[in-house]
């Protein structure tokens, strides 16, 4: 009896933890959940991260090392670089045409927004004077509502010591926005790579890597022979690694995502609708536009560009490393799994799989572009800020060049979000309004960044004739033995 795919697999595991999570809030065993279950979810992203970093540095260096022209690691560059620019402003481009459609921000409920309101005041006011500020919303509201408003305060302002996530986040942009426009391409350059390995830096890292494998190219065979072979001995045994670890990703993903919906919802199971309802529109409007990125635009091109990648088959190649995108929101902790199903399943070279994709896990962020001109469109909308086209074309570059600087990790978007508000003269503290969704939707936006990567990968490969690609019938995925 063959045994089920692994994606299947992947798939029960997650919709058991759903269900299990929901069972959970309900009999009021979330923290029994969270105790003993959600931390094999954490030992898995933790693998994951373990082996990414170096899986990045050694496969690019093989990569680079392997091949001999240097006018086609030249090529291969600008491909990769200009494939992922065009990607990254295609996905903002559906965006913005859909929150200006749709209108988001123009649809939530006032009651909803109210209490957004207060949440975003108490969350990033650290004064008397933002208080006074609170204080004149209150002139503005019915007696109804404000015994309601003050039932918020008092509920949610017991609450503020426990948000410093968001000032956190606050901090960082702040350190970012202090910087040049070309300091992204200085912190690129490592001054210890031992640090930026242990950071992990990752742009740090892919330069190294590329710059070790360039050098490897212009030193004498005899001399570079050992040093390649090293690399791809260590290469394997970190592919194997994934193998491994594979094979209980389906509990794996089911500790996962029981202990994140556990930790949303409590011992509430309305809890998460709850969350849901009032930013409703908001989530729709980019889950509406990641889909139509995941199932019609990158299969289509895929299916147009290569002739020979059907529509199936493509997602049948790569569903494993969605699945893996959707539970970790990581491109990075995906990577692993990116890299083999291009590889065994796509049949795209390793020459070519070793260079693009680890590029990608790290500066194609569609997903994450696109979120950021849909949340400053949805915000700007919720505070009835109208934004000039001037002012949406500067999202647009601002979104693009923030989604090169976003670390591959979960939430970095929300991070470099802030940037892109103010850059339009937004204030940067209104990302409090979509924080309680942005776990979810990170999950789902990490989903495009992926498939992004994969399928400019295919791309570049069919560009190069190194794309083997057969149908894959009755085959099973690469990591079933």
């Amino acid at each position: 009896m063959r045994r089920l795919a692994l994606h299947w697999q992947i798939i029960i595991g997650l919709i058991l933890g759903i269900i299990w999570a929901l069972v959970s809030s309900s009999m009021g065993w979330s923290q029994f959940t969270l105790d003993w279950i959600a931390p094999f979810g954490d030992i898995f992203i933790r693998l994951l991260r373990m082996i990414a970093v170096p899986l990045v540095l050694f496969s690019i260096i093989k990569g680079v090392s392997g091949i001999s022209d240097g006018s086609k690691l030249g090529r291969l560059g600008a491909k990769t670089l200009i494939a992922y620019l065009i990607t990254t402003i295609f996905a903002i481009g559906i965006g913005l045409t859909l929150v200006n459609t749709i209108q988001p921000g123009t649809l939530v409920d006032q009651d909803q927004r109210t209490k957004n309101r207060i949440e975003y005041e108490l969350w990033v006011t650290s004064n008397n004077k933002e208080f006074a500020d609170d204080l004149r919303i209150m002139d503005s509201l019915s007696p109804a509502e404000k015994q309601k408003y003050e039932k918020e305060v008092a509920t949610l302002e017991s609450q503020r010591s426990e948000n410093s996530n968001l000032q956190d986040k606050l901090k960082k942009a702040d350190n970012q926005k202090g910087s040049g426009p070309l300091q992204f391409i200085v912190d690129m350059v490592p001054t210890n790579i031992v640090s930026a390995v242990g950071k992990p830096s990752m742009l740090q890292v892919i330069f190294f890597a590329i710059f070790f494998g360039i050098v490897l190219l212009y030193i004498a065979k005899d001399k570079a022979q050992p040093v390649i072979n090293f690399v791809d001995g260590i290469n394997e045994v970190f592919i194997k690694m994934v193998d491994v670890i594979m094979q209980v990703a389906p509990f794996f993903v089911f500790a996962l995502l029981a202990g994140k919906m556990s930790e949303m919802a409590g011992d509430d199971p309305k809890a998460v609708v709850d969350i849901f309802k009032g930013l409703g529109w908001y989530s729709l409007t980019l889950v509406i536009g990641l889909a139509l990125m995941i199932f019609v635009i990158y299969p289509i091109i895929v299916q147009v560009v290569t002739r020979k990648i059907s529509y199936v088959d493509f997602f049948r190649s790569i569903s494993p490393a969605q699945i893996m995108a959707f539970s970790t929101s990581s491109s990075a902790a995906t990577l692993p799994v990116t890299l083999d199903c291009v590889r065994e399943n796509l049949k795209v070279s390793e020459d070519v799989s070793n260079f693009v994709l680890p590029i990608g896990a790290t500066v194609n962020m569609d997903g994450t572009s696109m979120y950021q001109a849909v949340a400053a469109i949805f915000l700007a909308q919720f505070y009835m800020v109208d934004l000039s086209f001037a002012q949406q074309m500067t999202i647009v570059l601002t979104a693009t060049l923030a989604s090169i600087g976003s670390a591959a990790v979960p939430s970095a978007g929300l991070v470099m979000l802030i940037l892109v508000l103010e850059s339009v003269g937004l204030p940067g503290t209104w990302i409090a309004i979509i924080f309680p969704v942005d776990r979810i939707l990170d999950m789902c936006r990490t989903v495009v960044n992926v498939t992004g990567d994969a399928t400019v990968s295919t791309l570049i490969a069919s560009s190069e004739n190194e794309l083997f690609f057969e149908p894959l019938g009755d085959r099973v995925d690469n990591f079933e033995v």
